[in-house]
């Protein structure tokens, strides 16, 4: 476990993004009647957030942080450095954090960073940025986080069809002498690298004509190389096997107690295992937001996106005290401690109905 501190930067504003398109779980041909409403009662999911053809997490994300800057009143030529965390990238190469550069009209002279992570990401980025920031000494600092998994998944594969969903985010942080310390603990496990994965279209398994073509796994179950795989049960088991010890043991060291935290904001992975995770830390239902019932699983977004959605006018009006946890692809997982600000810019998701093109 990775536990540290980082003074003197506070978070100034979130903006959330989702794709207008938006598919309904009750729709879906591949589930029978008696699957659809289990899926809605156990898992949570009722409804998702789709980007089409040519959407990208970069189209999300600028969408977010043209939000932010107006909500915020921040000026674009102010940004000292942007952290782009995402695991489905616009190009193989360059990096979404400097294809951003150009079309937010940042700095040249800012720093661009890319974080290649998936449903802990938010956490991992918001440790990255405001590290960097408090070391370098950068007043002012973009973190824009997001993933279109729905690109990434076979239409014909009911393990993963119904769970994943599209999203972005943008915050804003700023050095601020007067703010408490937030405090980070993360974790990676390699050895669950496989549980949640796309094998084919890297170095490792380059991508050809094989990469596309659809195999019957088991009934309801067809994929390519190139399509997201997980494995349910074992995403479950290293999270409950992680999850908690890592928020607990952050909890001793930053020297809070879970009682005088207002809220939780858990990555939105599936009700079954939110649920294990508030009942194993004895949290009480209303400290635990949710997003799943109306956005899904959207990876990397599900924490500002709960955030948003749930906590906005609550941030608006007072300082509040926040748990963050994400976990996920890796296998990794990361947990962060802070207070914010009130009166920061928080409204509700926006809506991206058009890509912003090249």
């Amino acid at each position: 476990m990775a536990a540290f501190s980082i003074p003197n930067i506070s978070i100034t504003g979130i903006v959330a993004s989702v794709p207008s398109d938006m598919e309904d779980n009750m729709d879906l041909a591949m589930l029978h009647q008696q699957e659809k409403e289990y899926l809605i009662h156990k898992i949570g999911i009722k409804t998702r957030r789709i980007a089409p053809t040519g959407m990208s997490s970069v189209d999300l994300c600028v969408g977010a942080a043209l939000a932010l800057f107006q909500k915020s009143q921040c000026d674009p030529s102010s940004i000292g450095i942007v952290v782009f965390v995402t695991q489905t990238p616009d190009y193989p190469l360059p990096g979404n954090s400097m294809i951003v550069q150009k079309k937010l009209r940042l700095p040249e002279t800012a720093l661009f960073y890319d974080l290649h992570q998936g449903c802990s990401g938010y956490v991992y980025g918001l440790s990255m940025i405001a590290g960097l920031m408090h070391s370098l000494d950068i007043n002012k600092g973009l973190l824009l986080v997001g993933d279109t998994l729905s690109h990434l998944l076979s239409p014909n594969d009911r393990t993963t069809k119904p769970i994943f969903s599209d999203a972005g985010s943008a915050t804003l942080l700023e050095k601020s002498p007067d703010t408490q310390p937030m405090h980070f603990s993360l974790g990676a496990d390699g050895t669950g690298a496989n549980i949640i994965q796309v094998r084919g279209g890297g170095a490792r398994h380059p991508f050809d004509l094989n990469s596309l073509s659809l195999k019957e796994y088991s009934p309801g179950i067809h994929r390519a190389a190139v399509h997201l795989t997980m494995e349910g049960i074992d995403v479950m088991n290293y999270s409950l096997r992680h999850v908690v010890p890592n928020i607990q043991s952050l909890l001793q060291v930053a020297g809070w107690d879970s009682e005088s935290i207002d809220f939780f904001v858990f990555h939105q992975a599936n009700k079954i295992l939110n649920e294990s995770l508030r009942k194993r830390l004895d949290l009480p239902v209303h400290k635990v937001p949710e997003t799943l019932t109306s956005f899904g699983n959207t990876s990397c977004a599900t924490i500002p996106i709960t955030i948003t959605n749930c906590l906005g006018e609550q941030v608006k009006k007072r300082a509040l005290k926040l748990l963050l946890c994400g976990f996920g692809a890796g296998f990794s997982w990361g947990s962060a401690l802070l207070e914010t600000k009130q009166g920061i810019a928080c409204p509700k998701p926006i809506e991206i109905s058009m890509p912003y093109g090249e």
